[in-house]
């Protein structure tokens, strides 16, 4: 059976980092299950569809195909065959992901999606519901969160490098109205899992966080399973 490591938590807490980091540890795949949300906002913006549009969205979803791919560079994210890896990675593109991830029709699409690679795949995952309804049966699961004033810090310093100028106060307003969306909204909402590991990532560093998670995922899996070839 595939090693399936589940991962949570909300923006900017740092567990995309974290995810990847485990991943390359364990010698196994990373997939970032973000990223194909905000395919699927992408695809309802250029439709011309409010995210927030039930129908609308899960139709449009329906329509595209949205994939993903890895390269030696990483997770390709793709959509109606265009490489939209970079394009997604805007303020646009993720307020419309967090808006079009509340429709039951995407999610569940995308939970299919999800549910296949982790079926044939060594993976870790990491998103908001892996642990509590993508994959509820992973033996490791964690929950990484920060304070939100250190997560609005850490996406000023990344927007930054990226080119991208945005007021630190408006970022933390962005992440509070996310969280707030996140954790009511009536299609799976941001929660541990009642059997997660939390880790707060607010005062240490990634190289801290990714070895006690190496730590807890190698007392889980038998010595010797990692990298196997079979």
């Amino acid at each position: 059976m595939p090693i399936n490591i589940a991962i949570d938590g909300p923006s900017g807490a740092g567990k995309s980092s974290a995810a990847k980091e485990l991943a390359k540890e364990l010698n196994i795949l990373y997939l970032d299950t973000g990223a194909m949300y905000r395919a699927a906002g992408l695809a309802a913006t250029r439709a011309g569809v409010d995210p927030l549009d039930a129908e609308g969205a899960s139709r449009v979803c329906a329509q595209s195909d949205v994939r993903v791919t890895l390269a030696a560079d990483g997770q390709r994210t793709w959509l109606n065959g265009e490489d939209v890896t970079d394009v997604i990675r805007t303020p646009d593109a993720s307020r419309a992901a967090s808006k079009v991830a509340t429709v039951r029709g995407v999610r569940d699409a995308m939970l299919a999606l999800q549910r296949d690679i982790a079926r044939e795949t060594d993976v870790v995952i990491d998103g908001r519901d892996i642990g509590t309804r993508v994959l509820p049966d992973a033996p490791v699961k964690f929950y990484i969160t920060a304070a939100p004033e250190e997560r609005a810090r850490r996406r000023m310093l990344q927007q930054r490098a990226e080119g991208v100028s945005q007021a630190y106060e408006e970022i933390l307003e962005e992440i509070k109205r996310r969280d707030e969306r996140d954790g009511t909204r009536a299609v799976d909402p941001l929660r541990p899992a009642p059997d997660a590991v939390l880790i707060d990532t607010t005062d240490i560093t990634l190289e801290e966080v990714v070895e006690r998670m190496a730590d807890i995922c190698r007392a889980v899996f038998r010595e010797g399973y990692y990298g196997r070839s079979e």
